[in-house]
């Protein structure tokens, strides 16, 4: 006579099973991610996709109203992103340290927040000085092939990408001053000679 199961003992079975089934499927979405963002063809050398889009405050700023004026330095960042809060003050810090009007240089924060209120919020508490846009359809973001935030384009005076960086980036300071061509005596020595642009 063979024991018969309880139901306990075979709840936990069917827990079990589906468990796996989710952690595998799960592993392999997480895989098929990481090895689409590995094939993301650089963009440096290419011209910059264009956007228009809504800044805090009301006007509307086009990445052309630059070209042939400024280089352009566009950051894509989210209220929610615990990397992007880490790099805003190192932005803040570079671009009131070197950003005034005789500059060639701007600095366009992209939020790709889907809540204009979230942006609007983490833009006003943490006084970014530089124009904030909100790309609240991810449109610009996807021009620009950005699958993972903080995303950091730098574009020159014609229109080109220069340099691109995804993650976080402590010496953020001394590479920006780098690809503007800007001298930065901040004194963190050439820790940014790891330079992991795409």
């Amino acid at each position: 006579m063979r024991p018969k199961l309880s139901l306990a003992l075979i709840a936990a079975i069917v827990v079990l099973v589906a468990f796996t089934i989710f952690i595998t499927w799960r592993a392999k979405k997480l895989d098929l991610s990481l090895r689409k963002s590995g094939e993301n063809p650089s963009l440096t050398g290419q011209m910059a996709p264009d956007f228009s889009l809504p800044a805090v405050g009301g006007r509307t700023i086009s990445l052309a109203d630059y070209r042939g004026k400024k280089k352009i330095v566009v950051s894509f960042w989210a209220s929610w992103c615990a990397p992007c809060r880490l790099e805003t003050p190192a932005l803040k810090e570079f671009y009131e340290k070197h950003h005034n009007d005789s500059e060639n240089f701007e600095l366009l924060a992209v939020s790709i927040d889907s809540d204009r209120a979230d942006a609007e919020a983490y833009a006003a508490e943490s006084r970014m000085p530089f124009p904030v846009l909100l790309d609240l359809n991810t449109t610009a973001s996807h021009a620009f092939g950005v699958n993972a935030i903080p995303a950091l384009f730098v574009i020159d005076e014609r229109g080109k990408i220069t340099y691109e960086h995804t993650g976080y980036d402590g010496a953020i300071a001394l590479q920006l001053a780098r690809q503007l061509g800007l001298n930065d005596n901040s004194g963190e020595g050439d820790s940014a000679d790891g330079d992991s642009s795409h």
